[in-house]
């Protein structure tokens, strides 16, 4: 328990960071965007489900994972949603099924699960988009209470479920996963976490003033984390153990994100695991990594504990060069923002940058890094909910349903919570669970769509990121990866102030497809530039070493990065 002199320390620290807190590029400037749920309105009507069982499986707690991502090429994203499966009797005669949901290009969606052949109707947790085969189209793998399945896309809108040739289908409880190409190959590989060693069977009852509760997941064994190396031929084959992923002892894995946290050129791996020790997987540039959590400093929380940690993301929230990271935990643990001070060590700054105090009472899942109001500066939005559907009769400290948080950043270290103005007028008392990111009417702002446990999936339209300016940036690789993962963007920009003074901003981001919780984002970049009118410079460093660089781009569009072009 934190003591009350750490408290006040704390307080008056958020203090000080407030009262010096700079004007730099706009980012102590208020913002007025708000958001807006769409999903009734553009014809979305997914409900997720746990399977009613009334038994409260282990398993019924994670919801279900969402994907945004254009699986068809024409430019609009469209969207995936993951359901779960009823698993004892008596069995609806009419299965739950995963969703694919066609973007009209017109802010309206049609179901199209059946004519694409991506109606799973295992017991699903998340899922991952990303060009395997290195055809030009994105393939789509999602993450069951055993087996996974791996849809190749066609290119013509339908998919074919390839799991069994690719030999990808973990049988486990497996929950986030990520594609990258962490041997620098050129075609990317698959990280699958997976959760608990548990069966129906083997499930066992719990209570809390003789009430029965989901069970603490400690008392079920944790199981070892999957590296698919890809092959080159449609299939891949199962490394972990030659890799030294299996030299970490078996944890109970959740949040996947993949990034070049070093700076050496190849992709290194963070891992939110619940109740266990987060892990950092350094990779070793031989096709083998290190896990380094506690060596780095983003594996426990301050006070050394191990914590309950849900989704993790990783982004450059200070625009110095270095990936940070940051990840959700239980109610009574706040998100941990770990600060990348170079040198492979990291600072843990939840409290001193405010994010501490305002996440400490939620139990968070879904959690990431984005520019929703263009200033430069990546803010942070907290997906929250409980896991105890009964806890109002055992517990009056908490709720089940619980509000989702936009933290903005200041952009100078600190965040203030905006939610209120954000969210007005909007019923944000959910429980919720995954978050996927993308521009998804293209009107140069992000959009945030959230899945709610047993509940219907939020569609928030971002109303008004898009009065400061933009640039898009979509990467095509050609001796990289196709979709260009791991390619490091640099983008500078500079505006005209208010007194006629020029004002620079430099922005990173690494090209990824998953961070949050058991979701993929959309695969182009987005950088918001202010006040900018112009993009200086656009600098982007392949996985295959390349170094591109383009000087004097007008703002407020998306611009197509060709490797070697």
């Amino acid at each position: 328990m934190r003591s009350y002199k750490e408290y006040y320390i704390h307080f008056y620290l958020l203090v000080i960071c407030f009262l010096i807190s700079s004007a730099a590029f706009g980012g102590s400037e208020k913002s007025n965007v708000t958001f807006i749920d769409v999903a009734e309105s553009s014809g979305i009507n997914f409900v997720h489900t746990d399977g009613n069982s009334g038994k409260r499986f282990v398993l019924e707690i994670l919801g279900g994972g969402a994907a945004f991502f254009d699986y068809d090429n024409d430019g609009w994203l469209d969207i995936y949603l993951v359901n779960g499966a009823h698993l004892i009797e008596p069995k609806p005669k009419v299965k739950p099924t995963n969703v694919l949901y066609h973007n009209n290009g017109d802010g309206t969606f049609a179901d199209v699960t059946e004519l694409a052949g991506v109606g799973d109707t295992g017991y699903g947790v998340g899922c991952s988009a990303g060009d395997y085969d290195n055809d030009g189209d994105l393939d789509l793998y999602v993450t069951n209470f055993g087996p996974n399945v791996l849809y190749r896309n066609n290119g013509d809108g339908t998919f074919t479920d390839v799991t069994a040739f690719a030999n990808v289908g973990s049988p486990l409880l497996s929950t986030g996963c990520a594609w990258t190409d962490y041997d620098n190959d050129g075609d990317i590989d698959l990280y699958v976490a997976n959760y608990v060693d548990w069966t129906v069977e083997t499930d066992r009852a719990c209570y809390a003033k003789e009430l029965r509760v989901y069970c603490n997941p400690k008392i079920y064994p944790g199981t070892r984390d999957v590296l698919y190396r890809n092959n080159g031929d449609g299939t891949f084959t199962d490394v972990s153990e030659k890799a030294g992923i299996w030299t970490a002892p078996p944890n109970r894995g959740l949040g996947v994100v993949a990034g070049d946290y070093d700076n050496d050129g190849d992709q290194d791996l963070y891992i939110a695991n619940d109740m266990d020790a987060n892990y950092l997987f350094q990779n070793n540039g031989d096709g083998t990594f290190e896990e380094i959590g506690l060596l780095a400093g983003v594996g426990y929380g301050e006070n050394g504990e191990a914590e309950a940690g849900m989704g993790a993301d990783a982004g450059d929230y200070d625009n110095d060069g270095l990936l940070d990271f940051i990840v959700g935990n239980f109610q009574n643990e706040p998100c941990r923002l770990y600060h990348n001070d170079g040198y492979g060590l990291y600072t843990d700054v939840s409290y001193t940058s405010g994010i501490g105090e305002v996440t400490y009472r939620y139990l968070t899942w879904g959690i990431v890094f984005f520019d929703y109001d263009n200033d430069g500066y990546k803010d942070i939005f907290v997906a929250n909910g409980h896991i105890q559907d009964n806890i109002a009769q055992f517990d009056n400290t908490t709720t089940y349903e619980q509000p989702n948080l936009l933290l903005r950043n200041r952009g100078d270290g600190t965040f203030e919570d905006v939610t209120s103005s954000a969210f007005k007028g909007l019923e944000n008392n959910k429980v919720s669970r995954a978050v996927a990111l993308g521009d998804y009417d293209n009107d140069g702002d992000i959009d945030i769509l959230v899945t709610n446990w047993n509940g219907k999936v939020e569609l928030l339209r971002n109303e008004g990121g898009n009065r400061k300016n933009w640039i898009k940036i979509k990467t095509v690789g050609v001796k990289s990866n196709r979709p260009g993962i791991g390619a490091k963007i640099k983008v500078v920009a500079a505006e005209i102030t208010k007194e006629a003074k020029l004002r620079g901003l430099s922005q990173f981001e690494d090209v990824q497809t998953s961070g949050g919780y058991a979701s993929t984002h959309d695969f182009s970049i987005h950088f918001g530039i202010g006040g900018a009118e112009k993009v200086d410079l656009i600098e982007i460093q392949w996985p295959s070493g390349l170094v591109q660089r383009k000087e004097n781009i007008e703002a407020n569009q998306i611009v197509l990065a060709t490797e070697g072009e």
